[in-house]
């Protein structure tokens, strides 16, 4: 048994509804055995005890991101950035500038850009103007859309006669490809890619964990993107991190579609694992995305006749989450519009008939447009509302034009809230950045960091500062199924913790995205201190 930890001279806000704030916390062999005044967490600990003064500053239970791509996320932070392009003209330079160094017949890789900011969507022609005949590959910052180089359409025998894949398109212009992939189109190209290394990928993780430590987060769940064998790949590295010592974080993951087969011929359930790895279950994919303007609607985008794109037929979809939630395996799918997240509740409502208890609830990831009609479904199926809310402040004036007065009911998380879902929340990165005080502002302000717009878009759906962290702490413990020793800081709770280097209680609201972690803990032990 080790030396108990002390806590100490610092507001403690617990999260716990039924000891809401305390003066200190003592932890022990991992978990935390008193939180209260210093006196009493004192007389709780017998023998000699470290102590840790917090001098003032306030300390909350580590946050747990409830969507990153994780691998996704970390080979981004080494390719080029386009997010904060302004212009068409801007990224192209960026391109230009960054190609100079790379070896000659490397893949031009990237993501970020938005179309919306430009106006227009661009071509493989302004790329080719850049690059040259070299093959490349930007990801759209919602990653549902794909911008590539001629050489890229080439090597992947892209032409005018090459039909649109199921659940995807190929955008033309007169009938030829514009170098702009829409879903599953994107796989024609992706498939041609080289994949990085295992070091490669490792050591990228590594350098993502550590900046999540900086934000005061110590957890992830992993959702599989679209992209074949990616949540197997998921899983695969993390295991191999935590063999080597190296995994300083929770994981959650979530196989793709693809490995639904294999996992109910192996008999593998939600919450296989213990408290580093985790089995969450199978991700699928309802829906496009807003800004690609395949998110699945019920009536069409403004100014045009389309209602966006069904990735699975509501029959493939009912199939699915029926295989999946009587096999034992949650459900988290990908829905953005009206129409889809009606579909993944009506098809996740016919499945519960005769299924088995699940250890770990059934989620919707995004649900950025809900009916009205639809909220209460949530909480009364147990369905979690996974949610991002910085897609709201960087998506509202793209929405504004694209979903007119629905975006009345656009992440809607006071909505949501007020019908009695469970909201858990994340970041989507690398859609979004991984810093979760970015969407801790946006839920609590509907605000971007520069103050606009004035009093935040449909105010009426702001969060308080509390139920905005409960996202990111007993939101997301309970879409884990990991409610009863995560979340929140209470005797017997495991003692992931973080000193924050601005109290987020007492700092003025538009302040909330400068917040950071100065040390965070996982099990009583320092990971991270600034």
């Amino acid at each position: 048994m080790s030396d108990p930890i002390i806590l100490y001279n610092g507001p403690v806000y617990t999260l716990n509804p039924a000891q809401p704030r305390a003066q200190a916390v003592a932890v022990r062999d991992g978990r935390i055995i008193a939180v209260g005044s210093e006196g009493k967490v004192r007389a709780a600990v017998t023998g000699r005890a470290e102590g840790i003064n917090l001098n003032g500053r306030a300390l909350i239970p580590a946050l747990t991101d409830a969507h990153v791509h994780l691998v996704a996320h970390a080979l981004a932070r080494r390719n080029i950035a386009l997010s904060d392009a302004a212009t068409l003209d801007e990224a192209l330079q960026r391109i230009s500038a960054a190609v100079q160094h790379l070896p000659e017949g490397a893949w031009v890789r990237g993501r970020g850009w938005d179309h919306s900011r430009w106006g227009r969507w661009p071509t493989a022609a302004h790329l080719d103007m850049v690059i040259g005949d070299r093959p490349a590959y930007f990801s759209r910052r919602d990653g549902h859309s794909a911008w590539v180089s001629s050489a890229a359409l080439r090597l992947a025998g892209i032409t005018s006669d090459t039909p649109d894949p199921p659940g995807g398109t190929i955008q033309r212009e007169h009938g030829e490809p514009t170098g702009i992939l829409l879903e599953t189109a994107m796989d024609l190209v992706r498939r041609h890619i080289p994949e990085p290394g295992q070091d490669e990928r490792l050591a990228a993780i590594r350098e993502a964990i550590a900046e999540a430590h900086s934000y005061g987060m110590v957890g992830m769940h992993l959702p599989a993107s679209m992209i074949p064998g990616d949540g197997a790949q998921t899983l695969s590295d993390v295991q191999t991190l935590r063999e080597q010592g190296h995994l300083h974080l929770r994981c959650l993951v979530y196989l793709g579609l693809d490995g639904l087969d294999a996992a109910l011929a192996l008999g593998v359930r939600s919450g296989l694992g213990d408290r580093w790895i985790r089995i969450g279950g199978v991700k699928m994919f309802a829906d496009g995305s807003l800004g690609s303007q395949t998110a699945e609607m019920l009536a069409p985008y403004e100014g045009s006749s389309n209602c966006g794109i069904a990735v699975l037929s509501f029959d493939e979809l009912c199939n699915a989450v029926h295989r999946s939630i009587h096999g034992g395996l949650a459900v988290m799918v990908h829905a953005i519009g009206d129409a889809a997240n009606r579909k993944v509740l009506d098809a996740i409502e016919a499945a519960l008939p005769g299924a088995p208890a699940l250890r770990i609830p059934n989620r919707i990831e995004h649900c950025q447009v809900v009916h009205p009609n639809d909220l209460p479904r949530f909480a009364r199926l147990g369905v979690i509302a996974s949610m991002q809310p910085i897609h709201c402040i960087a998506d509202m004036e793209m929405a504004e034009r694209l979903w007119g007065q629905r975006c009345a009911y656009a992440y809607a998380w006071r909505s949501l809230l007020n019908a009695g879902a469970t909201l858990a929340f994340g970041s989507d990165a690398p859609v979004e950045s991984l810093n979760p005080w970015l969407s801790i502002h946006a839920a609590v302000t509907r605000q971007r960091p520069d103050g606009e717009p004035a009093g935040g878009w449909y105010p009426e759906q702001r969060l308080t500062v509390e139920e905005a962290l409960r996202g990111f702490c007993s939101g997301s413990a309970i879409a884990a199924g990991t409610a009863h020793e995560q979340g929140m800081i209470a005797p017997g709770m495991l003692a992931d913790l973080t000193v924050l280097s601005a109290d987020p209680f007492k700092i003025d609201p538009s302040a909330l995205h400068t917040v950071r972690a100065d040390m965070t803990m996982i099990e009583g032990r320092v990971v991270w201190e600034r």
